[in-house]
């Protein structure tokens, strides 16, 4: 199920490489390709991901956004380099949100391309069929993945070993074409054609595309099924299934328009057509799933405003649906399609964005073996540099197809980028707001209880961003209601850059006199915000909360733009609406809808 998206690349990799037209058919020259596959392959995947990213797990998670925060809490004590490294990863993180618009696009595009094998005169329906999969794809992404999800991994097992077979049947034919898997044939194509081999490197990398997501899914698969998988069934059936298109391609080098399905024969067409197309969905759900827990993370590191997230299963807390996310991913994948048309021309757009991905990895890798591990730098340089070198290549190949379709995912990321850049230094600003405006905590309930207003039955839990100050909602309770509650709690949530936070490291509590509380809730960027559960420990600090009595206060600011220092106006009106069309903080924190009391007010920034 990890591999979905690279056990796809088959599909359209080996065409592009030999469609080009740079690489002449010749049998040195499809020797040549061959082994640059296979090496491309060893080194990326199975050496720099499987041995060695891998091991750079956050409390047994991975992914862009856990190798971020270790990153960054390895070089915490080096502010200024801390924060080129976390908007380096963001971008990173937004750059994943391309690849989540290119791969779904592409894989399903890829499949349905075999209709033109059968028969020329359905060439007509392949951008209408890839519409319609893809619309019935994510139409389904708001009932859960539950049902269908337990199909996936057989249905992707069978595929492999298709692909594994019908690369079997042609390397049969002209065993010589094993031979390939010597690193001579790769070096010998390199020395002798430099120039060609610098192009084409754009195209040798979209068999490697996929290689982040076994690092991402690390926390739901552990090391040992990802690597064992990999070296067992994954990589054997890759490099049994291009060294067969490459057998095909010596005996009939017409076949490099479809290579793929052109290995099959006539009658085995149709049903390779709907595995194909099959395993695209897989590979798309993937990314689309990876969209979802991305966003969720990224909201809750404080880089872009709450959405409304769902949960569509009672006992996978991972399983999650975000709307906003679902359909604009929707949105940007038919314009990739309608704009691009074939696998083809999207596979311009598709490197740019993974190699850069990749890039940023490796970057990020040498900041944690170097301070967070604390091996030695020349151990470090030797063990990252290497890679640093060959992603460098493959990026610096990529951005010849800028103009070609590269810019599409860059525009999705930089769009984004710019989005949480914006959240995040408005949110910034907002606080500093807030601070200068704000009462401190302690002060102000001693001087509240030296004439103490009425107080009435029941548990009030004030929400606040600032630890130590005094909520907008207690003022305006204050002033509009005259009463205080039995029992107070000031709670301030907490996000921080690990993945989870146990339930015994989850509630930090002060007494602060007259039944008031200050509490501090933390969360890992993983973990669901659940404020009355959290809560629930309160019964030991001597705090006795019945849900029946028990009210929530949240402030509602809007904030108004104005001229002056800060961000740009035409940002700070961005942020504006953001805030605006932020989902509620009562679903955010799971609050019981019955028992919240919103109280309003406008603050100018």
């Amino acid at each position: 199920m990890v591999y979905g998206d690279i056990g796809t690349s088959v599909l359209y990799a080996m065409k592009e490489v030999f469609g080009s037209g740079h690489v002449p058919f010749t049998p040195d020259n499809i020797y040549g390709i061959l082994s640059i596959f296979f090496w491309t392959l060893t080194v990326i995947v199975s050496i720099k991901y499987v041995v060695l990213i891998l091991r750079a797990d956050n409390h047994g998670e991975g992914g862009l956004v856990a190798m971020l925060a270790l990153a960054s809490q390895a070089v915490k004590d080096k502010p200024q380099l801390r924060g080129v490294l976390l908007t380096v990863g963001i971008f990173g993180t937004c750059l994943f949100y391309g690849d989540g618009v290119i791969t779904p696009a592409i894989s399903v595009l890829g499949a349905m391309e075999g209709l033109e094998v059968i028969s020329p005169t359905f060439k007509q329906y392949v951008v209408p069929l890839t519409l319609v999969i893809l619309f019935c794809l994510f139409w389904v992404q708001k009932k859960g993945t539950a049902g269908i999800g337990k199909f996936f991994g057989p249905i992707t097992l069978v595929w492999f070993t298709v692909l594994a077979l019908l690369g079997v049947v042609h390397i049969a034919t002209n065993p010589q074409i094993l031979w390939a898997i010597s690193p001579h044939y790769a070096l010998g194509f390199i020395w002798a054609n430099p120039g060609i081999t610098f192009i084409i490197l754009g195209a040798v990398v979209l068999c490697v595309t996929g290689a982040e997501a076994l690092y991402a899914d690390l926390g739901h698969f552990g090391k040992k099924p990802i690597r064992l998988a990999w070296f067992s069934v994954v990589m054997p059936a890759l490099v049994l299934n291009y060294f067969g298109q490459g057998a095909l391609l010596l005996k009939n080098p017409e076949a490099v328009k479809n290579p793929f399905y052109l290995m099959a024969p006539d009658w085995a067409l149709i049903p390779l057509l709907v595995l194909a197309t099959l395993a695209a969905v897989i590979a798309s759900q993937a990314l689309i799933t990876g969209a979802f827990s991305v966003t969720k993370q990224v909201i809750q590191l404080g880089y872009l405003p709450r959405l409304n997230i769902l949960h569509t299963s009672v006992r996978e807390a991972g399983q999650i649906y975000i709307p906003f996310v679902n359909w604009g991913l929707f949105v940007a994948i038919v314009l990739a399609v309608v704009m691009f048309k074939t696998s083809g021309n999207l596979a311009a757009a598709y490197g740019i964005a993974v190699t850069t991905d990749m890039l940023i990895t490796t970057i990020l890798t040498f900041y944690v073996v170097r301070y967070g591990w604390k091996y030695p730098l020349w151990l470090c340089v030797v063990a990252t540099g290497w890679f640093f070198v060959v992603d460098f290549a493959f990026f610096a190949s990529n951005l010849l197809k800028l103009f070609a379709g590269g810019w599409f995912p860059l525009m999705i990321g930089g769009a984004i980028f710019t989005l949480m850049l914006t959240w995040k230094q408005g949110r910034r600003m907002l606080a500093v707001k807030q601070k200068e405006d704000a009462l401190d905590l302690k002060s102000f309930l001693d001087a509240v209880f030296v004439s103490p207003p009425t107080r009435v039955e029941g548990t009030a839990v004030f929400l606040t961003s600032d630890k130590g100050t005094v909520p907008n909602a207690l003022l305006h309770n204050l002033k509009h209601n005259k009463v205080l509650h039995e029992k107070n709690l000031f709670v301030t949530w907490r996000s921080h850059e690990v993945p989870w936070i146990g339930m015994s490291k989850r509630v930090e509590v002060e007494a602060l006199g007259h039944h008031c509380w200050q509490v501090v809730l933390h969360y890992g960027f993983k973990n669901d915000p659940d404020v009355p559960a959290a809560l629930e420990q309160m019964k030991n600090r001597g705090c006795e909360m019945d849900p029946m009595t028990t009210s929530y206060f949240l402030s509602r600011d809007t904030v108004v733009p104005t001229l002056g220092e800060g961000m740009a106006p035409w940002r700070e009106k961005l942020f504006a609406q953001m805030h605006h069309n932020a989902s509620g903080a009562a679903d955010f924190l799971n609050l019981p809808t019955n028992s919240v009391v919103e109280l309003g007010s406008k603050i100018e920034i």
